[in-house]
C-alpha cells in the first residue's frame, strides 16, 4: 500500500466527545502503522453552532491524548472558494438543480406516499440559481450505489430510495456532504475512517464524488458507535461524554488511549494493557468489530487505577499536584505541604482510581478548619456505644507511646483485645475522629503523618462531642 492519508474532521459545536476521540485514535493508529499522514480538519461551516472555544477543546484534548496531526488544522470556513467552484461544476453539468420548495409544501405533496422524502418536484422546472433556492443533487432513478467498506464489507444502497438531497442551502452555504467530498478530494484522502452513524450519508458522498470525476474513490471504514450500559448511543444529555471531563477527573491520557483503542477492536488475545507502540504495531481496521462498543466507565476507572499504580512514585506525585491546588482541592493553597503528600504517596497510589479522588483522602491533613464528615460521625461514633471508651483509651495511650505506625497499631490492638472485638471495629471511631471519614488511607501511617498533637486534639474533640 502506498502512503495512506487519513483525516479526522470534527465539528466544533460542543465538547469533544469520547466517540470522536476513539475515531481520531483509530485514524491515527492506522496512519502511524503504515507510515501515513494524519490530517486534522475542523468542520466549522455551521456558523451558528461553531465556536472557537469548542475548537480549542478539540485541539487541546487531542494533544493531551498524544494524537498528533501531520497536517492542519484546516478550517472549512476558510475554504469556501473550493466549495463554490465544485457547486458551479455540478450545476453546469446538470447534476444539481435549484429547488424553492418549503418543507410544508413537500410534506403536503408526499403525505401518504409509499416512498418517504423529497419527490423531485423541482427536478425539471429549470429554476435559476439564486437567493431563496436550495440546490439539490439529481440522484439516478435506478441502479445501485455500493459502499466498499473495510469493516462492513459491501453495503448496497438502491438509488431509487435515495431522495434528491440538498447540497447547498437556500442561503448559499454548502452542506457538510459537499464540503467533505471537496476537501477529501483536495487533500488526497485515501481512507475515510469514521463512525457508522455516517454510513447513510456515504452513498450521497460517493454520488457527488463520481459526478465531480477525475479522482478515484477513497476506501471507507465505518466503525461501531459507542453505547452506554443500556445499549443506547452515548449522549451528552444523559452520559458523561466529554474528554475534558475525564481529564478534569484525573484520568491519565495513556489509560484513556489504551481503553479507547479496545472499544470495538482488540489485539486478538487476552491482553488489555498495551503501550502506544504496541497499539500502533497491532491495530488493523480489518479486525474492528461490527457491534456497538460499550463505553464502561467502571472498566475505564479500573484501567486508570492500573496505570496510576504503575507510575514511579515521583511521577505520580507530579501528576497529582494539579489536583491538590487551591482551585480544585478543599483547602487553602498555603495549607498544602507536598512533603506530606510525598510521604503518603505510595499508600495513596494504591487506593485511588483517578487523581481527583486523592483530595478527599488527604483532606484530614490540610483542611482548615477540620470538620469530620457528619454521616461518618453519626454512624461510627454517635451510634457506637463503645466509641467513647475506645477514644478515651486511645487518647490515653497515644499520649505516651512512640509515634510510629507499629506502636500505634499495637496500642489499638490492645484496646481491641480489652473490648473483645475485632481490630477493624476499634479503628473506626479513631479513624473518623482523626481523619474525618470512615474510609481512606491506612490508619496508622496516616496518624504518624498527622502527628501526635493534632491526633490527640481531634480525639478529645470527638469525646467532647459525645
Amino acid at each position: 500500500m502506498s502512503q495512506p492519508r487519513v483525516r479526522f474532521a470534527p465539528s466544533p459545536t460542543g465538547y469533544f466527545h469520547v466517540g470522536g476521540a476513539r475515531t481520531a485514535l483509530f485514524n491515527w493508529l492506522f496512519a502511524k502503522r503504515l507510515g501515513g499522514v494524519f490530517v486534522l480538519r475542523i468542520e466549522d461551516t455551521d456558523r451558528e453552532r461553531s465556536d472557537e472555544t469548542w475548537t480549542a477543546g478539540i485541539l487541546d484534548s487531542l494533544s493531551w491524548l498524544g494524537i498528533t496531526w501531520d497536517e492542519g488544522p484546516y478550517f472549512q470556513s476558510a475554504r469556501r472558494g473550493l466549495y463554490d467552484a465544485a457547486t458551479d461544476q455540478l450545476f453546469n453539468s446538470g447534476h444539481l438543480y435549484a429547488c424553492d420548495c418549503t418543507r410544508e409544501a413537500i410534506d403536503a405533496r408526499t403525505k401518504g406516499a409509499a416512498t418517504p422524502g423529497y419527490d423531485g418536484y423541482c427536478a425539471d422546472r429549470g429554476l435559476a440559481r439564486g437567493p431563496g433556492s436550495a440546490l439539490r443533487f439529481r440522484v439516478p432513478d435506478s441502479g445501485e450505489t455500493v459502499v466498499h467498506d473495510i469493516v462492513r464489507g459491501e453495503v448496497v444502497f438502491a438509488n431509487e430510495l435515495i431522495e434528491d438531497f440538498i447540497v447547498v442551502k437556500s442561503n448559499g452555504d454548502p452542506l457538510f456532504v459537499l464540503a467533505n467530498v471537496v476537501d477529501d478530494r483536495d487533500m488526497e484522502i485515501s481512507h475515510i475512517i469514521r463512525a457508522d452513524e455516517h454510513l447513510p450519508t456515504t452513498p450521497k458522498a460517493i454520488l457527488i464524488w463520481q459526478a465531480l470525476g477525475g479522482v478515484a474513490l477513497p476506501t471507507f471504514a465505518h466503525v461501531p458507535v459507542l453505547v452506554n450500559e443500556k445499549r443506547q448511543k452515548l449522549s451528552k444529555r444523559r452520559d458523561r461524554v466529554a474528554v475534558q471531563d475525564y481529564r478534569a477527573l484525573g484520568y491519565l491520557p495513556e489509560a484513556m488511549v489504551n481503553y479507547l483503542a479496545l472499544l470495538g477492536w482488540g489485539p486478538g488475545d487476552d491482553r488489555e494493557i498495551l503501550t502506544v507502540d504496541e497499539l500502533i504495531d497491532e491495530f488493523r481496521l480489518e479486525d474492528v468489530n461490527l457491534s456497538p462498543a460499550f463505553f464502561d466507565e467502571k472498566r475505564l476507572a479500573h484501567f486508570n487505577g492500573l496505570y496510576i499504580r504503575a507510575l514511579p512514585v515521583a511521577e505520580f506525585v507530579s501528576r497529582l499536584a494539579p489536583f491538590l491546588d487551591g482551585e480544585t482541592a478543599p483547602w487553602p493553597d498555603d495549607r498544602l505541604d507536598m512533603a506530606v503528600v510525598e510521604a503518603l504517596a505510595p499508600l495513596l497510589q494504591e487506593r485511588i482510581a483517578t487523581l481527583a479522588e486523592a483530595a478527599a483522602m488527604l483532606e484530614f491533613l490540610f483542611a482548615d478548619p477540620f470538620v469530620p464528615e457528619e454521616a461518618s460521625v453519626t454512624k461510627v461514633i454517635t451510634n457506637d456505644q463503645s466509641a467513647s471508651a475506645i477514644l478515651l483509651e486511645a487518647a490515653t495511650q497515644f499520649a505516651e507511646i512512640d509515634w510510629t505506625p507499629a506502636a500505634l497499631r499495637s496500642a489499638v490492638e490492645s484496646i481491641s483485645d480489652g473490648l473483645g472485638q475485632r481490630l477493624g471495629k476499634t479503628q473506626g471511631p479513631i479513624r473518623v475522629a482523626a481523619m474525618g471519614r470512615s474510609v481512606g488511607l491506612p490508619l496508622f501511617e496516616s496518624l504518624e503523618v498527622l502527628g501526635r498533637a493534632r491526633t490527640l486534639a481531634r480525639l478529645h474533640e470527638a469525646l467532647h462531642r459525645i
